[in-house]
Order: C-alpha cells, then structure tokens, then sequence
C-alpha cells in the first residue's frame, strides 16, 4: 500500500487506499470492517467514457454505483478500481474499438479485428489487494465468470456471486453481446 485517507462520498464514508506494482496504480474504497463474514467485493475496471462522462455505450458507472449503494446499506465491503480501461485495451484503443462498433461491429469484434482478445484483464493484484486486507473469502458483485474463476485460482473463496445488472436498456446491444459471446451471468438478454 502507497497511500490512505479519509473518503466521504455521497454514497458514504469510505477509506481509500492508493496502490502501485511496478507501473500500476489502483485504488480500493473500504467501508467499514472486513474481518468476519465475507464482505461485498466489486473489482472495477477504469472506463473513463462510462465513470467520468456518462457514456450510453456501457454499464459501467451504474454497475460501479450500484456496488457502492450496496456496500453502503450493509455498511461494509470493497471496491478495487483498477486501471484496465477497455477490458485492459487501454483508452485510445477503446476508442477505435467504438469506431469500429459504429460501423456495425459488436464489442467483442471490435477488440478482435484491434488484434486484441476480448478481454485482456487478470485479477491477480485484486486478489493481492484482497490478501492485504486479511480477506480470503468475498461475496463478489460481479456478472463475470472469469473474475470468479480468477480469485478462485488466486486463493480467495467467492461464496456468493451478487448479480450486479443495473437497468440500462441504453446498453442493450452490449450487455446481448456480453452474455452471448463471454459468458457473461445477465438476466433478460
């Protein structure tokens, strides 16, 4: 750990924790106490166009709110915010991608015909940043198989998948495609 401080939000009072490996950089907001029970854990990658500016393409922000609403009402739990903007294409790649998306491409396309796979992401400084915390054990917000399959493998026990789809029919297509071709765990797509 780099760096922590004090972290009123409009969700609720949070610690935050600053975190570097090598070049990498990420944070983790904690609510209250983590020892006991598995706490609620949300592994959020950057998206800059979905957090910061709104963006219709994803569900990103409001999977992001969603998690940190519910970490609020039980008063407990972990948000890693990492920096894998893209699904780990990175920002400017991300931007093709949507170019390509707007002539009709599909977000998994989009990073294949970029010479990417459709998800680049590894969760091992997550379950790293886990570990620090003295967790081993979490009820992970997630629609993602391969985020529980990889803490699984990093030695954290996932003894709870919490759905996190937030209703955003702006997204549709994307959410469609997320389900259809990454395996994505989505209700009514």
């Amino acid at each position: 750990m780099a760096a922590e401080a004090d972290f009123p939000t409009r969700f609720g009072h949070f610690r935050i924790f600053g975190f570097r490996a090598g070049e990498e950089e990420l944070v983790a907001v904690r609510m209250g106490d983590l020892a006991g029970a598995p706490p609620l854990v949300r592994i959020h990658s950057q998206c800059l166009t979905g957090d910061v500016f709104h963006s219709l393409r994803c569900d990103c922000r409001a999977q992001l709110e969603l998690s940190l609403e519910l970490i609020a009402e039980e008063g407990r739990g972990l948000v890693i915010y990492e920096n894998k903007e893209g699904r780990g294409i990175g920002l400017v790649n991300k931007i093709r991608a949507y170019e390509l998306q707007d002539q009709g491409h599909d977000t998994v396309e989009a990073n294949q015909a970029l010479g990417f796979e459709a998800d680049l992401r590894d969760y091992e400084l997550p379950a790293a940043i886990l570990r620090h915390f003295g967790v081993t054990a979490v009820r992970l917000l997630s629609n993602n198989p391969e985020k529980i399959a990889a803490l699984e493998n990093a030695g954290i026990e996932v003894v709870e998948r919490v759905p996190c789809q937030p209703d955003v029919a702006s997204a549709s297509r994307y959410l469609s495609t997320k389900k259809e071709k990454m395996g994505h765990l989505l209700e009514g797509f």
